[in-house]
């Protein structure tokens, strides 16, 4: 009987670090600013982003920018850039969801003026082909 009883307490511990395990889990989008111009770039990252805890993937050509949904008890943004390197997509910065939001609200597009420094309104070049 004390072997039973012993047991049982043993099958709970286990079974109390496990939901303990599964309440650890904190699923977070991180938003990356990228080099991201056309939906052939998002193609690329759709098909063949990587990386440990990732839940999915949004893309948005338009403000060059590419959401990532992950557990945070398994990644972290950094964690995240050699998925973005190996792809040969730059990253100018990240930010929470949140961050990106209230960014956003203020006013703030990402266009290469936003993170790089520098624009590509060509003034005082042209382009011979």
């Amino acid at each position: 009987m004390k072997k039973i009883i012993i047991l049982a307490v043993a099958l709970f511990a286990i079974a109390g670090t496990a939901v303990a395990q599964k309440a650890a889990k904190q699923i977070v989008t991180t938003v990356f600013v990228t080099d991201i111009d056309c939906e052939g770039c998002a193609k690329k990252i759709y098909d063949n982003f990587y990386g440990k805890g990732v839940k999915s993937i949004k893309c948005d050509v338009a403000t060059k920018t590419v959401a990532v949904t992950y557990d945070a008890s398994k990644n972290t943004p950094e964690g995240l850039m050699p998925a973005f390197k190996d792809l040969k997509v730059k990253v100018f910065k990240h930010m929470s969801q949140e961050e990106f939001a209230k960014h956003k609200a203020h006013g703030h597009n990402h266009t290469c003026t936003d993170c790089t420094g520098h624009n590509h309104n060509h003034a005082g070049h042209n382009h011979k082909h």
